[in-house]
């Protein structure tokens, strides 16, 4: 009698072991604040009309006493219970969440022994989105656009863009979405076959400086986003040096050509000229003021624009042009002015 009891206590002592925490397998769910959640928890058709709920926590053996919802009570606040018989799966849906639903979650299916069925999951529900952010950098009055990747499965799904990083009020304060392409300052490009949509945004200022989500209507509960990070500098970022500094020099030679070929034989010969002697100037005051830097000499406009950051970009037209020597950038601009 004693050895059957201790056998008896021994097996109950290694019962409430395994019922202690649950489970092998953690299916992990990742959502973000303000949007809504499913997880869907499989059966076998045996348990179709069986109790099935959900409780937090990772203690089976508490799951059934402390659950949130069950398939006879299938509306609780934010909680819903679809019992879907002829898939053989429920599914539990988590509406306006927030950071504190994050954490573990069981599936519970009541079996008609005493050890029930179940199913464990963890969700995180961020604040803010993404992971990953794109820097973007420009200047005042520059125009800047925002390439925004997608799957080949949302080519004609909604895409839009938004301020800041907060993805569940993207869509309801987008700038522009691709169901109206034009917004002021703001244009969306949708290259369907790139799998790429392109936002641009004119005549840039400060105040333009931030956050961006690019977003991608899907049909789960939640849409597909990537992060961007815009920062305009003004033009003072880029100021040259005054003359109790450093001195620099920037020598501006514009060429433009005419179509006509009367023009060649002449202009030819005097680009070269002008162009060697650029250089040699240029190779002097770099040797002279040991400038650290590097210097550009260009004659097609569409390029690399030669340019100094206290002058306006410079233009090339049908003539041969010269320029008063001016002072070296300290900064040039990436981009050519529209």
């Amino acid at each position: 009698v004693v050895i059957l009891l201790l056998f008896c206590r021994l097996v109950l002592f290694g019962y409430s072991l395994w019922f202690t925490v649950c489970c092998n397998s953690v299916t992990k769910i990742e959502s973000y604040a303000g949007y809504s959640v499913s997880f869907s928890c499989l059966y076998q058709p045996q348990y179709q009309n069986n109790l099935k709920y959900i409780c937090r926590g990772t203690r089976p053996s508490m799951c059934l006493q402390q659950a949130l919802i069950t398939s006879y009570n299938k509306k609780n606040g934010r909680f819903r219970l679809n019992d879907e018989n002829m898939s053989t799966k429920f599914t539990t849906k988590i509406s306006s969440l927030t950071q504190s639903d994050s954490g573990r979650y069981l599936c519970g299916i009541q079996r008609n022994s005493d050890l029930h069925l179940f199913y464990a999951f963890e969700l995180k529900v961020k604040d803010r989105c993404c992971d990953t952010v794109t820097n973007i950098e420009s200047y005042e009055g520059y125009s800047e656009s925002i390439n925004c990747p997608h799957e080949n499965q949302y080519q004609n799904s909604l895409k839009y863009i938004c301020r800041g990083n907060q993805p569940s009020t993207c869509l309801q304060d987008a700038l522009i979405t691709s169901n109206n392409r034009e917004n002021g300052r703001f244009r969306l490009n949708d290259v369907k076959m790139s799998r790429i949509f392109t936002v641009t945004i004119s005549s840039l200022t400060q105040s333009d400086s931030g956050h961006y989500l690019c977003g991608v209507q899907t049909n789960s509960d939640h849409d597909v986003f990537s992060a961007v990070e815009l920062r305009v500098k003004g033009e003072s970022s880029a100021k040259c040096l005054s003359e109790n500094h450093k001195k620099e020099v920037c020598i501006f030679t514009a060429f433009c050509f005419s179509d006509s070929a009367l023009y060649v034989p002449f202009t030819v010969p005097l680009v070269l000229l002008l162009l060697i002697g650029i250089l040699v100037v240029v190779v002097y005051k770099w040797k002279h003021y040991k400038v650290k830097g590097i210097f550009y000499i260009h004659t097609h406009a569409e390029s690399h624009p030669l340019k100094c950051a206290c002058e306006k970009s410079i233009t090339v037209f049908s003539a041969v042009c010269f320029q008063k020597m001016k002072p070296l950038w300290t900064q040039m601009h990436p981009r050519q002015k529209v």
